[in-house]
């Protein structure tokens, strides 16, 4: 009998071998374009690949430590580490259900039986007597239709999921506090610049109010050049404003609350280098949200096997080892020896259509889920496309501003000049200061946009681009197999 039965699980083992239930993965074929068309030779286009740590690149050591920062301290990217180590753990359960659970029981009793049973006890038994046993046992579930194998494969593909969230959040941080960062720097040199504008307005007010004593001009001069420097001091104060905010919102994002930052220059900063011509489409699969996507579908593929494998019986083995004795010490002996081996099939017969309706439930997610990876290929594609053209026609917008930036100044002075010699009237010479004002806060958010558009390009391509071959499927899931198992 033993022999049959070892046999009988030796044979379900092996069983349990065969492949599992479900589709096994395969991804979708892509219907994204080959090349971005708008990818165009631009000034500053390299091959060179791009560092994870592309932020390096404007050359900023503040910059630099400053991103560190909040890659090591934001809370978001805290939270999305600890969800990591709760997939990791959920991982390690669904390998371990594969394998045989072993237990150690005991007990310890002290009972009395009754007399005035229809059974009466026999003669010369105690009535009282003690009871004790220790025993291993064991369960376990033969995985014949790959139910446990689909369910750790779903594991896998949510842990990885995990990963990749991480690393979205880690790149859309870094991102937008390389973007808080620009913007601050085009404060600061807003600032600079109104505050230059203000201290003109002071002159062309000191210069109003001499004429006016002369005779030369009305009082209409001096009121409108005491509107034109308190337009400017508000100015002042907004920006301040507005700076100290933006420099709350780095403190947070950093977790460093108390960060003050010193004025510095944004023309200083160099703009980082563009892609080259012909950029090939397939470089999205190093976006981390695509790839959150793609490990998403995974799990909800597998997931099609763990419902169909719930319609199939379920095989089990189990067994007890030890001993039982009413007393402790013949616990051990061989003749407290107790053992027993036991096989379990469960079949489902009716259930009234559940177990269909759940499988049709897992096939309509994974159809979900390969629409939510093919929207986030495509959104990607668009946020990349995008990017080239923002870079391109942002850098012929500045051209042009500066071009109208010199010539505002020229008008301003010749204004000016035109004022004081009496040829002209204070409205021409507001309306030149006015028009130098725009025109200077106008180039420099127009450098702090090219910035920014660096950044949008660098985060639409997954944190930059490589010099080579971008990896397989095939190796991508080398890839994750590999970590999984670190």
């Amino acid at each position: 009998m033993r022999a049959r039965l070892a046999c009988l699980a030796a044979s379900l083992a092996m069983l349990a071998g065969c492949a599992p239930m479900g589709p096994d993965y395969r991804r979708p074929a892509s219907e994204l374009p080959e090349r971005f068309a708008d990818a165009a030779p631009a000034e500053g286009a390299a091959s060179a690949a791009v560092a994870p740590d592309w932020w390096r690149l404007y050359g900023d050591a503040q910059l630099d430590r400053l991103v560190e920062a909040a890659l090591a301290h934001n809370a978001d990217l805290r939270l999305a580490a600890a969800q990591v180590e709760e997939a990791e753990a959920v991982l390690r359960e669904a390998f371990a259900v594969l394998a045989p659970q072993i237990d150690l029981g005991a007990t310890s009793a002290r009972s009395r039986a009754s007399r005035m049973t229809t059974q009466p006890v026999p003669a010369g038994v105690p009535v009282v007597g003690d009871n004790h046993r220790l025993a291993l046992s064991s369960a376990y579930e033969i995985d014949f239709w790959g139910r446990l194998r689909r369910s750790a494969e779903a594991a896998q593909a949510q842990l990885m999921a995990s990963r990749y969230g991480r690393d979205v959040i880690a790149l859309s941080l870094s991102g937008t506090v390389v973007q808080g960062w620009f913007a601050l720097r085009s404060l600061d040199a807003q600032i600079a610049v109104t505050r230059e504008g203000l201290g003109v307005r002071e002159e062309s007010l000191a210069l109003a109010r001499a004429r006016a004593r002369g005779g030369l001009v009305s009082d209409l001069d001096v009121y409108q050049a005491e509107g034109a420097r308190a337009d400017a001091a508000v100015q002042l104060n907004e920006l301040q404003r507005q700076r100290t905010a933006l420099e709350h919102l780095l403190g947070t994002l950093s977790g460093r609350l108390d960060l003050r930052v010193p004025p510095g220059e944004l023309q200083a900063m160099p703009e980082a280098p563009l892609p080259p011509p012909g950029l090939p489409s397939a470089l999205l699969d190093r976006r981390p949200d695509i790839r959150q996507a793609e490990a998403g579908l995974q799990a909800a593929n597998a997931r099609i096997g763990v419902a169909r494998a719930a319609m199939m019986p379920t095989i089990s083995l189990t067994g007890t080892f030890g001993g039982q004795s009413s007393a402790l010490s013949d616990l051990l002996a061989g003749g407290a020896r107790i053992w027993s081996i036991g096989f379990g099939l469960s079949l489902p017969i009716f259930d009234a259509g559940r177990l269909q309706a759940r499988l049709e439930q897992t096939e309509a997610r994974e159809r979900q889920a390969l629409i939510a990876y093919q929207k986030a290929a495509e959104t990607a594609f668009r946020e990349v496309a995008d990017a080239l053209v923002d870079n391109e026609r942002g850098a012929q917008a500045e051209r042009e501003l500066q071009a109208r930036v010199a010539a505002a100044r020229n008008t301003s002075r010749l204004a000016r000049t035109r004022y004081e010699g009496g040829y002209s009237g204070y409205l021409e010479v507001l309306d030149a200061l006015r028009s130098q004002n725009d025109a200077e806060l106008a180039l420099i958010r127009s450098r702090q946009a090219r910035l920014a558009y660096s950044v949008d390009l660098m985060k639409a391509l997954g944190g930059g681009w490589s010099d080579g071959p971008e990896p397989s499927a095939e190796a991508r899931n080398g890839e994750r197999s590999r970590s999984s198992s670190r």
